[in-house]
């Protein structure tokens, strides 16, 4: 039978989200799209041939007709952010019974994060496979192997940059922290195998650190000995670029983007950028959301993807970030002890 799925939010991941279950997941159908508005839902729900559409998330979540949750909130405005919908949401899914694949971040709170984890340690079970897709990004991928088969010797650094076109108005320094930079935490943490011990965090002294997309650059150092450099720039203008290197004893990885075409003209060659990050991670996402229909037919978590425990990790190095950057020193990070229902 096919896995009927319901999606919580219809902008622009909820959109591409529910794309993909359509038209890439063979053995899912999208059952229903929910959002705080009715007309939006019901648009992606005909566009996509959802059964149909709601302006209710917890009356979705709890519909007999739905197997598996997919929570790309926004939905109805009952709390400020969109972003912390997800840990009500999900644990929602939990009570339920229901597998969610939940867009990060699971919260900016790492204590709501450990409300999710205490609901599914009481379970007995994983239901919530967090969003962090770049752990399914086939140049991710190939960086965490090159280290695990042994080629590149024991890992010393690792280099990030995460630049985008324009930030959002009010998109602050902090948010870059706590909005943005989790996917680099999480992703570096993932290839490297390795947790973080400290955090610094940095800003140009040239710039106005109070304006829209104040870019951030931070250290982290892990329980490994290594380090981990992330640049955070919202407002870098000239398009979507995320890169990255992995240094070794015996070389090196750089990440390179899926871009298909150069073009040569007026004494020119160039590649052209994207305006956001769909088109750099639309394999990660497929496979992704791949790895979350299975889980849901056979229950058993994908051996990559993020979990609850993950999604707390990553919010509480982004928690110690804003400490950083805001007292302007070198944060230690102290973490739970992490339950045995998370094997990874």
């Amino acid at each position: 039978m096919s896995v009927r799925i319901a999606i919580i939010g219809a902008g622009i991941m909820g959109a591409d989200h529910a794309r993909i279950v359509a038209e890439d997941l063979p053995g899912a159908s999208l059952q229903v799209v929910c959002d705080a508005s009715q007309e939006r839902a019901r648009k992606a729900a005909d566009e996509y041939g959802a059964g149909d559409a709601s302006d209710d998330p917890l009356a979705t979540i709890r519909r007999d007709d739905v197997d598996a949750i997919l929570i790309a909130s926004p939905t109805k405005p009952m709390i400020a952010s969109p972003d912390e919908t997800h840990a009500p949401l999900a644990l929602a899914a939990i009570e339920a019974g229901k597998p969610a694949l939940c867009e990060k971040p699971l919260s900016q709170s790492s204590k709501e994060c450990q409300d999710v984890i205490e609901a599914e340690v009481s379970r007995g079970r994983q239901f919530v496979q967090l969003g962090f897709m770049r752990r399914f990004d086939p140049s991710y991928r190939e960086m965490k192997a090159a280290l695990d088969d042994g080629s590149l010797g024991a890992a010393i650094m690792m280099h990030n940059f995460h630049r985008n076109v324009e930030a959002p108005a009010n998109f602050t320094g902090q948010m870059a922290i706590t909005n943005s930079a989790p996917h680099e935490f999480d992703v570096a943490r993932f290839v490297l195998g390795a947790d973080y011990k400290a955090i610094s965090v940095f800003q140009p002294a040239g710039i106005d650190a109070s304006r829209t997309g104040a870019p951030v650059f931070m250290v982290l150092e892990t329980d490994k000995g290594q380090l981990v450099n992330i640049e955070i720039n919202n407002n870098a203008a000239y398009g979507y670029d995320v890169r990255g290197e992995l240094v070794g004893e015996n070389g090196s990885v750089f990440l390179n983007a899926p871009i298909h075409t150069r073009q040569n003209g007026r004494l020119m060659s160039y590649e052209r950028y994207a305006p956001d990050w769909r088109p750099r991670f639309a394999e990660a996402y497929r496979l992704q959301n791949k790895a979350f229909l299975n889980f849901v037919r056979t229950g058993e978590f994908p051996p990559i993807a993020a979990d609850a425990w993950d999604g707390y990790c990553a919010a509480r190095v982004a928690e110690a970030g804003v400490d950083a950057l805001v007292k302007g020193a070198r944060i230690t990070l102290a973490r739970a002890e992490k339950p045995s229902l998370y094997k990874h």
